[in-house]
């Protein structure tokens, strides 16, 4: 149970704050009637309102006092107009009317005790004046309402205001009379808001130690903000930012002060640069494009010759700077891909026009792959199709294709609004729909984010003519400000002097061809340039962030093992992930060499092993990956820096490879352990344990190579009715790679656990739990079962598990901006279609006070605790656990602690 808790609190703290698009009214009657009606049906229960919010406070431990309460929570209860209850309560201090359907709070000025006020995720259009009188106040938040305009002489009147959120509104201002509150404000929320300059009354808030500036239009920061000492947190993605640039607010309120402390004692230069993604499957001719680009002339790359994960070059037309990324086709590379591909580049979509059909399956193949896939990973794309090898199509047949392409995609975006559109009205036509406002809000922002999806360009790569055509399309494009408005970025003269710096050391013939470089090594290389004699490591870290999220150069300073790694050539980068995320791996392994063999103290029948198991269990030895490395470093003529790569021990290194590979969950590391450690340390309770090394050999699991399922089938034993049971569904669908990033994540938190292609079995304190992938178009979920408990402790110990997971999942989604996860739970009856959606989960409430729920559609009745989580109020204990169970995975991991399972020859049944 503690394992569980303390999972379900880790997600809950990865789970940060996320803040929707603008509320929209769904009120279907005149506010008028509406208030008139409700102030009716109050008036004639007044005597009853006090009670009842007494009743919903009581679980929160409110104070009460003699003269009334001193806090009344009223969320989610539909309210129009004020209660007359709490408005005769003077004593009152706060107030949470979160979630309701309030257009005015007419009243409120009578609580002037009032401290915190909660009025988020109403209907407020005009801003209400009365809370000038509460003069009280500390906390404020009208958020995800539609306020367009706050009226001056309000904030006047707020002295001790600390907190305030007004995001998610239609704001585009501030009041100057905000400056009122310097002395006491301390936090402000302005994000998802309409601010094209940034408000200056924010500048005069002396003790502002967290702003939220997020989704808005503002192109500009002010110097001034930043030289507040008392500014801790400071948010600003999703703004169009020239001066810092986003690049260079990613980094933190210390490294944007850095970048105006530079400015100061120069000017800023302008920096028009831009990243070009170049995707679509194999042999599309991305890279015969790319090369011809950057070359000014044809250049055709040979089949043999074609891209192998992902390679980088940087070109110039007129006054730009473009950095091209050419993605290859394979799936198997797909998997490399999500760490790569980002927002606000232009993506360049190759399309061999002569294997395309006018047929869905080559559409989908050729082109609905990689849009459906930028929909939800980089929603607001700009996205250039380029058809290719028109010299082998007719010329009515390249404009027939043109034409079928354009159509489709348009009919792809068109399915996509429909759907959320569809999804929205479900919501809001529900019985209770402020219980899925953090949805609606989520699929509202998602409505508002689609893809551009520019004329086709149809090339002929041998055509010199051609070539130049589509240059200059791609430089109108760039020229646009309305589809990149980040082009054009003002850095400081040393950041540009570092840059030109960095890329001719790593074009020197000194350097290495795999361009890796000690942080310290190159700070003193830079150095040596007279212009940069006076370069700090702080800078140059600064410099450094900035040229990584740009795409220049690689430094991942958040992984321990590469934090002193810079990568001046980034391509070498995807040459580690190459070694082990490739295409026809297997015969990479086949292919080792003896002499590679000898070297690794292994066998040829060894290497028949690691065969066998990779081909069954996706699995590699430490050892099979040394010799794997080695092999393919050595045939491209880079053995030299295998050490480094793989680590200097030959069993127990670990090395720069398996830091990159499981930092982006591309693989994880499983323990074969044959026995029990007698050199583990005694576990004391309350003291922390220390691991000590285990005695057996790492092995390393890759989820995007497994395909067998009969064993995770055999060790769950089969569904049955009674199992608790719900579905995470996806749309439009599951992202390639998701469910193996997703084993990767919970198979890091579970030990115990059994893996397949479409299928994870894992195990805590012995409960196993069930989670299927379904991955077909319009029908895309994740199925989560674990068997029916016997008692009150049972149902809160399986629902804290189920839970854990859904977050799991729900953490990974948030990676892709453009993809919607719903939460439901199917009917029990057998045959029954239905399905109950969750409500919104903030993981601090129950889901329902209801103990019975009846499926609308077959009418049976079903205890809440078997839909939703919910503890049952009266259910007899089970009997007292057994004694703890030891048991060994096909992995080798081992388990201890009481259970309830039985684990037979790797068999699971419930008692």
């Amino acid at each position: 149970m503690a394992l569980v808790s303390g999972l379900l609190g880790a997600a809950l703290r990865m789970d940060a704050e996320r803040e929707g698009g603008v509320r929209q009214s769904s009120g279907r009657r005149g506010a008028k009637r509406e208030e008139e009606t409700e102030r009716g049906r109050l008036s004639n229960q007044e005597d009853l309102a006090v009670p009842r919010c007494r009743a919903m406070t009581q679980p929160r431990a409110c104070q009460e006092q003699e003269d009334g309460l001193r806090e009344v929570t009223l969320s989610t209860q539909r309210l129009r107009v004020l209660p007359p209850g709490v408005l005769s309560n003077p004593a009152l201090e706060s107030l949470d009317l979160d979630r309701n359907k309030l257009r005015s709070i007419t009243g409120i000025s009578k609580l002037f005790n009032l401290k915190k006020l909660i009025l988020s995720k109403n209907e407020i259009v005009d801003f209400p004046n009365e809370i000038q009188s509460l003069v009280c106040l500390e906390k404020l938040e009208l958020n995800q309402n539609q306020i367009r305009v706050i009226p001056e002489g309000v904030f006047s009147h707020l002295p001790r205001l600390k907190h305030l959120r007004l995001n998610n509104n239609r704001l585009s201002a501030l009041p100057r009379d905000l400056a009122a509150c310097r002395g006491s404000l301390q936090y402000l929320n302005i994000s998802n808001n309409l601010f094209r300059t940034f408000p200056q009354p924010v500048l005069q808030l002396a003790h502002l130690q967290e702003l939220h500036v997020q989704n808005n239009a503002l192109r500009q920061l002010p110097k001034e903000l930043f030289q507040q000492q008392s500014l801790k947190m400071f948010k600003a993605n999703g703004n169009p930012l020239r001066e810092p640039p986003s690049e260079v607010c990613a980094g933190g309120i210390q490294q944007i002060r850095n970048y105006f402390n530079q400015l100061q004692h120069s000017s800023g230069q302008e920096d028009k640069r831009v990243k070009a993604m170049f995707l679509g499957a194999s042999l599309a001719g991305k890279s015969t494009i790319c090369k011809s680009l950057k070359q000014g002339q044809t250049k055709l790359v040979p089949k043999e010759e074609r891209t192998v994960g992902i390679e980088i070059s940087e070109f110039h037309i007129e006054d730009f700077t473009f950095l091209f990324w050419d993605f290859a086709g394979q799936l198997e590379y797909y998997m490399t891909h999500h760490v790569f591909i980002t927002p606000q580049a232009l993506v360049i979509l190759v399309i061999n026009l002569h294997m395309y059909q006018t047929n869905d399956k080559t559409f989908k193949e050729l082109v609905g792959f990689w849009i459906n896939n930028l929909s939800m990973r980089v929603p607001n794309s700009v996205v250039l199709p380029v058809g290719t090898h028109v010299d082998c199509c007719r010329q009515e047949e390249v404009e027939k294709k043109r034409h079928d392409i354009m159509a489709k995609i348009a009919a792809m975006l068109a399915e996509r609004r429909s759907i959320l559109a569809h999804f929205i009205d479900n919501l809001e036509g529900s019985d209770e729909p402020e219980f899925y406002m953090d949805q609606w809000e989520r699929l509202k922002e998602m409505e508002s984010c689609t893809l551009t999806i520019l004329n086709l360009v149809a090339v002929n790569c041998t055509d010199h003519r051609d070539i130049k055509k589509l240059e200059a399309t791609i430089l109108e494009h760039v020229k646009n400000e309305e589809l990149f408005p980040e082009v054009i970025r003002v850095l400081p003269p040393v950041y540009r002097q570092v840059e030109a710096a960095i890329v001719d050391i790593a074009q020197s013939e000194e350097m290495a061809d795999h361009g890796m470089m000690d942080l310290q090594y190159l700070l003193s290389k830079l150095s040596q340039c007279e212009h940069l004699a006076n370069l700090g490591r702080e800078l140059l870290q600064d410099i450094l962030r900035y040229l990584h999220r740009i795409g220049l150069v690689v430094w991942y300073e958040e992984i321990k093992h590469l934090e002193s790694t810079v990568f001046l050539q980034p391509t070498f980068l995807i040459t580690m992930f190459k070694l082990l995320v490739r295409y026809r791996l297997v015969q990479q392994l086949e292919s080792i060499s003896v002499d590679t063999l000898i070297g690794e103290r292994a066998t040829i029948r060894d290497r028949s092993n690691w065969v066998w198991t990779f081909k069954s269990k996706a699995m590699l030895c430490h050892q099979a990956v040394r010799a794997l490395v080695k092999h393919q470093l050595c045939s491209e003529g880079m053995r030299d820096i295998f050490e480094e790569i793989m680590g200097h021990r030959p069993h127990r290194g670990r090395g720069k490879l398996f830091s990159l590979l499981e930092h982006f969950e591309l693989c994880l590391e499983v323990r074969h352990a044959k026995a029990l450690n007698p050199q583990a340390s005694e576990f004391v309770p309350g003291k922390p344990w220390e691991t000590t090394q285990g005695q057996g050999e790492s092995w390393y699991l890759f989820p995007t190579y497994l395909n067998q399922t009969e064993e995770v089938s055999e060790v769950w034993g089969g569904d049955h009715p009674e199992d608790l049971h719900i579905r995470a569904y996806f749309s439009p669908e599951i992202p390639e790679g998701f469910f193996q990033r997703f084993l990767v994540k919970a198979c890091s938190f579970y030990s115990t656990h059994w893996v397949a292609k479409a299928t994870c079995l894992l195990i805590c304190n012995g409960k196993p739990l069930l989670i299927k992938e379904n991955n077909q178009r319009a029908y895309s979920y994740l199925e989560l079962r674990c068997r029916k408990p016997a008692g009150r402790t049972g149902f809160q110990f399986a629902w804290d598990f189920l839970i854990a997971v859904v977050f799991i999942v729900q953490k990974l989604a948030e990676e892709w901006p453009g993809l919607h996860v719903c939460v439901k739970t199917p009917c029990r009856t057998a045959g029954c279609p239905a399905e109950l959606i969750w409500p919104d989960m903030d993981g601090t409430s129950a889901m329902t006070k209801e103990d019975v729920k009846t499926c609308g559609t077959c009418g049976h009745r079903f205890g809440a605790e078997l839909l939703l989580p919910k503890v049952p109020k009266q259910l007899e204990e089970p009997p007292a656990q057994p004694s703890a169970h030891y048991y060994v995975t096909s992995y080798g991991t081992t388990t201890f602690g009481p259970s309830s399972i039985h684990v037979n020859r790797q068999n699971i049944s419930s008692e």
